[in-house]
């Protein structure tokens, strides 16, 4: 079974910074894309980044310039590197591993509170 370990969540001032990473271990090879999706207090839940083992990526414009996505395909490790964050980046931050043939999965989450 795949399980995915979220980790780097926190408490930051506006304009700091914050590094998730992902990690996904079990019956896994490879994977067609992984990414990020966060979700607010009263919101759905909403894209954040992605990338694919390729290394093509893709931002939400609520990000772009502020985010960077990375990963080691190797490892089937994403991470989320989060600069000049701002009280609107509070959510709960979700992993996605997406596979050729498979189901998606998701992390359990990790919280990240940006404080004005």
């Amino acid at each position: 079974q795949v399980q995915l370990v979220e980790s780097g969540g926190g408490i930051v001032q506006a304009g700091g910074s914050l590094r998730l990473s992902c990690a996904a271990s079990g019956s896994i090879s490879s994977f067609a894309l992984m990414g990020w999706y966060r979700q607010a207090p009263g919101n759905q839940r909403e894209f954040v980044a992605g990338i694919s083992a390729g290394g093509t990526t893709v931002y939400a414009l609520s990000v772009k310039g502020r985010f960077t996505i990375s990963s080691e395909s190797a490892r089937n490790t994403v991470y989320l590197q989060m600069t000049n964050l701002k009280p609107e980046d509070t959510a709960v931050y979700y992993c996605l591993i997406r596979r050729i043939g498979h189901p998606d999965y998701w992390g359990q989450g990790t919280q990240v509170t940006v404080s004005p």
